[in-house]
């Protein structure tokens, strides 16, 4: 049973090659769209490298990059098919090429719905890896004059402010790290000494934070150090001074931030799928229509269809020729090891 089977004149055959020669520059510019979405993405995770553990998430911007190209050249081929269709004698060197582009453009699809699954799937993994990220900067935050880790303090300011946040969690992972370089300390203090033995790690800790930790909506000069201690300052409580510092950890700002971001590529993602099947199914009825046209009379009316067969049939098919081209394949790596053997044979009778 033919699938989706439509009657197409020799008009309509005409308005359909135009109308799918448009919609393939508009697929085009779709997929120069998802590259320009996959190389923004990229950019902004390279951004926040240096507080990531690991890349796993840099493959969702991997496949919008290589799709977008992917995208771009199935439907410049799909408009010079367009152009060539009702030309007779041009368009019949394109028919070859047909099948392998009818494939690669479900793969396209396919592989733009798993960008966009994967986008939500691995937000566990961006969690995880800016949790690890983020603790290893903040602890490396003191190490301005060790090689590879001269940038770290700036990054984790400017990640601070830009983001309005502080710590990993919150601003108490600061009391957990010594931050300020041994240079800055100094160690013929009675403080600075009381500190640093009565931690088992011989690390000066203190209830304090950076400066980039300041909220500068706060109506008070920000207070940095003494934090836990309400006799410190004057008129102070610290467990409800809310506006002093930023009280969002700086993980949680960057999951916001980067599923913000995939929650706006996801639905242009979607519309691109919709334009590249719009461009498949239209291409189909293209070539089944000029396929279905009699040669002696070409302005004739002719059938266009999706499918030959019904899709349960269709299925069945390729499964077959798939199960064909393995076992062909298993018959040849045969046929290679029994040529072999007798190979063997022959030189030991020699």
């Amino acid at each position: 049973m033919v699938l989706l089977k439509l009657q197409f004149p020799l008009q309509r055959r005409v308005r359909l090659a135009q109308g799918l020669w448009l919609l393939s520059w508009l697929a085009v510019l779709a997929g120069a769209f998802t590259f320009s979405l996959g190389v923004y993405l990229k950019t902004e995770l390279l951004r926040r490298a240096e507080v990531m553990d690991n890349t796993e998430i840099h493959v969702v911007p991997n496949i919008l990059m290589l799709v977008g190209l992917v995208t771009m050249g199935i439907n410049l081929f799909a408009g010079r098919v367009c152009q060539d269709s009702l030309d007779s004698a041009r368009f019949p060197p394109w028919k070859p090429f047909l099948l392998p582009w009818y494939g690669l453009a479900w793969m396209v699809c396919v592989w733009l719905l798993s960008a966009v699954v994967l986008s939500y799937a691995l937000q566990g993994h961006l969690e995880e890896s800016l949790k690890v990220g983020l603790r290893n900067g903040i602890r490396f935050y003191r190490d301005t004059d060790v090689p590879g880790r001269c940038f770290q303090k700036e990054t984790i300011d400017r990640l601070q402010m830009e983001l309005r946040c502080c710590g990993n969690t919150n601003y108490r992972d600061w009391f957990e790290v010594q931050w300020i370089s041994n240079r800055y300390l100094d160690f013929t203090s009675k403080e600075v000494k009381d500190r640093v033995r009565s931690n088992v790690d011989g690390r000066y800790l203190m209830d304090g934070v950076p400066f980039s930790c300041c909220n500068p909506g706060s109506p008070r000069p920000c207070l940095q150090n003494h934090l836990t201690d309400n006799t410190a300052h004057y008129n102070y409580e610290h467990q409800s001074e809310e506006l002093n510092l930023y009280n969002r950890g700086c993980r949680q700002a960057l999951v916001d931030y980067y599923m913000g971001l995939m929650n706006t590529i996801g639905p242009g993602i979607l519309s691109v799928i919709s334009v590249q099947i719009s461009v498949l199914v239209s291409l189909r009825y293209l070539h089944t229509s000029l396929e279905g046209v009699d040669p002696e009379n070409p302005e004739a009316d002719s059938e266009g269809y999706i499918l030959a067969k019904g899709v349960k049939e269709t299925l069945m098919d390729v499964k077959t020729t798939v199960f064909k081209l393995l076992q062909f394949g298993q018959v040849e790596a045969g046929d290679e090891a029994e040529a072999g053997e007798d190979g063997e044979k022959a030189a030991t009778s020699s």
